[in-house]
């Protein structure tokens, strides 16, 4: 008998990307990105957050050299790097992730990334975890609008949708979509407000 945990589900979500090429937001070159990175995580290159997107962007932009000759030796740096950022900065956030323009890890430590994609202007603070619900479900991964402020603590599990401009709670545990400018808390979480956006 098989496990119903173990199975896919046919109208579950849509295959994750496969990281094959290069995802760094197309309307920037690489190195302006890294510099507003850089600008947006407070101008310090000791700021874990920092060397979390640089190191995501590396890894991204490496996949624009077609020979996979050359391109060897940068993955080989670009798995180096990632693991010393988990290690140091407690942050994973792998290059298949889709990130947006000026994202603010804002703090460090504790931080699992691994959604579908994160949009532009967010903030995402310590002790947060973007991921999958349940082995039925693996490519159920978090998707994150645009202007999204995500408390400490967060938990952002499946494949929802968190809309622009939403707040979640610190501590909120989210597990079904947030819609824009919604405000998400508790255990499980509840939009208990939508602003205006």
């Amino acid at each position: 008998m098989s496990d119903p945990l173990k199975q896919a589900d046919p109208s579950g979500p849509p295959p994750l990307p496969d990281g094959s090429k290069n995802e760094n937001p197309a309307d920037i070159k690489y190195w302006a990105l890294i510099k507003e990175d850089l600008q947006q995580n407070g101008n310090s290159i000791f700021a874990q957050g920092f060397w979390a997107l640089f190191c995501h962007r590396f890894g991204n932009w490496r996949m624009g050299v077609k020979s996979k000759i050359l391109r060897a030796p940068l993955t080989l740096i670009y798995k180096i790097w990632q693991k010393k950022v988990q290690v140091l900065g407690g942050i994973d956030l792998p290059y298949t992730v889709k990130v947006g323009r000026r994202v603010t890890l804002e703090h460090f430590g504790g931080m699992i990334l691994i959604a579908r994609s994160i949009g532009d202007d967010v903030t995402i603070r310590q002790n947060t975890t973007f991921g999958v619900r349940n082995t039925a479900e693996l490519n159920g991964k978090p998707i994150i609008g645009n202007h999204v402020d995500i408390g400490v603590g967060a938990v952002l599990i499946g494949h929802v949708t968190i809309g622009d401009h939403a707040v979640i709670g610190a501590n909120a545990v989210v597990t079904k979509d947030v819609p824009p400018g919604g405000v998400a808390v508790g255990i499980p979480a509840k939009v208990v407000k939508i602003n205006s956006v």
